[in-house]
């Protein structure tokens, strides 16, 4: 999983992200250190035959040698060319964080759509919210490496309680030449028809909810899909791969110390460690790496998404809510922060013209009250002008609006009532 460090970091300090650089998981040291540590050898390499090995002659033509690779290893468009690279592969990482299929939407809305406390009710949410599950773990164990060694067969899967054997034998009976992670999908959404028809939907709109959140979980199943499907042009990580490694083999070359006695331009000084190249190889190389990194964040490394973990989390979540809260609430009670005018506070606000919503009193309660006139709108796009017709008995709406300024506390039981009949009869 990508390493967290965000705790640590909290509050600005002075040096606050000194204490990072410390850290080897998930670190660019861990990253880089062998490509460092092959460029250092090559380096000293070619630095002592230089200095021991050759002859006048040969250390004159090495020298005319290392000052044309130094003139001319400037033309490579490294900073273009890697910052537009990693850019890519930062959006593509970000993208394929956000497509993660998350099951958090769906089991809310069969939790709360798909009725029933007995026996069928609960294997019917059980099994949708399974189904679910049981297509991301197809679409993951193709583009994960974890889940895949963790899943290496459809066998494993039915062992690890995501799918039936019965199931198992009808999707291999179904052939198709690509990925079936689709499928599940299609046996929830016959499924929650066949829920429907059963009376457990209880109207058209349940189902449609239902069917619109099954759609956006397997819309971000495909976008995973056709992640792992089309990558990154392999034409452009070729010339970013071979401009960082070609412009580093010409500075093995071109950034040796040459000797001080010929006076050429910029060889004043006679060192044997150049720091600088050493530097400008790590944060270069580094750049690089850190494209490979997250160009695909399905494998391995200290920074990859940890699937299996989301995996578990999301089963469990699953059933949680679709099985052993479903209508399993705590009782309701009053909370410390209620007050005793607190339902009168919710309709004196100063704000004029405006339709706020009233605690719902029972009808016999209603009728006996004198304390508030309550015009019964539909909604906060009722027409105020148009009270007559919009109003509603208490017993037709479930919640009432009032407008403010309207005599609130004025009118008596009677008035009211009289201007409730007076509107059923309009």
């Amino acid at each position: 999983m990508t390493v967290s460090y965000t705790l640590e970091v909290a509050d600005a300090r002075f040096a606050g992200f000194s204490k990072l650089l410390f850290r080897w998981k998930g670190s660019i040291y861990k990253l880089l250190y062998k490509e460092f540590i092959v460029f250092c050898l090559l380096y000293s390499a070619i630095s002592i035959v230089y200095r021991c090995s050759l002859n006048e002659t040969q250390q004159t033509l090495f020298e005319k040698t290392a000052l044309y690779c130094e003139q001319f290893s400037n033309f490579i468009p490294m900073s273009f060319v890697l910052g537009f690279y990693v850019t890519q592969a930062f959006s593509r990482w970000w993208g394929q964080y956000t497509s993660f299929p998350l099951p958090d939407n769906l089991m809310m809305v069969v939790s709360g759509n798909v009725h029933g406390v007995d026996e069928r009710g609960r294997l019917l949410r059980r099994t949708l919210m399974r189904y679910a599950n049981l297509s991301s773990v197809l679409i993951l164990r193709s583009i994960s490496t974890r889940v895949r060694r963790r899943f290496p067969t459809l066998d494993h899967i039915v062992q690890a309680g995501f799918m039936t054997e019965k199931e198992q034998k009808h999707l291999d009976h179904l052939y198709s030449d690509f990925n079936k992670y689709w499928m599940p999908l299609t046996w929830f959404s016959n499924l929650a028809a066949q829920a429907r028809e059963e009376g457990r939907v209880k109207d058209d709109i349940a189902l449609r909810l239902l069917m619109d959140e099954l759609n956006k979980y397997r819309a971000k199943c495909s976008m995973l899909f056709h992640y792992d499907w089309i990558s990154i042009p392999l034409v452009y990580t070729q010339v970013v791969t071979v401009a960082v490694y070609s412009y580093f083999a010409f500075c093995l070359i071109g950034r040796q110390f040459l000797n001080p006695k010929h006076k050429y331009l910029g060889h004043s000084l006679d060192l044997y460690i150049p720091v600088f190249t050493l530097l400008q190889f790590f944060f270069y190389a580094g750049w690089l790496k850190v494209g490979e990194l997250i160009i695909n964040p399905f494998g391995e490394d200290d920074d990859d998404f940890e699937t299996n973990q989301l995996i578990d989390r999301n089963i469990q979540v699953s059933m949680l809510a679709v099985d052993d809260m479903h209508q399993n609430l705590p009782l309701l009670e009053k909370d410390k922060l209620i007050g005793e005018e607190s339902s009168d506070a919710s309709i004196q606000s100063p704000v004029v013209n405006r339709y706020l919503p009233v605690n719902v009193w029972p009808p016999s309660k209603l009728k006996r009250s004198n304390k508030v006139k309550l015009l019964c709108f539909p909604g906060k796009e009722a027409n105020a002008g148009d009270e007559e017709t919009h109003c509603k008995t208490p017993i037709e709406s479930d919640v009432q609006f009032v407008q403010e300024g309207d005599g609130i506390g004025q009118t008596s039981a009677k008035e009211h009532d009289a201007k409730l009949d007076t509107t059923n009869v309009a």
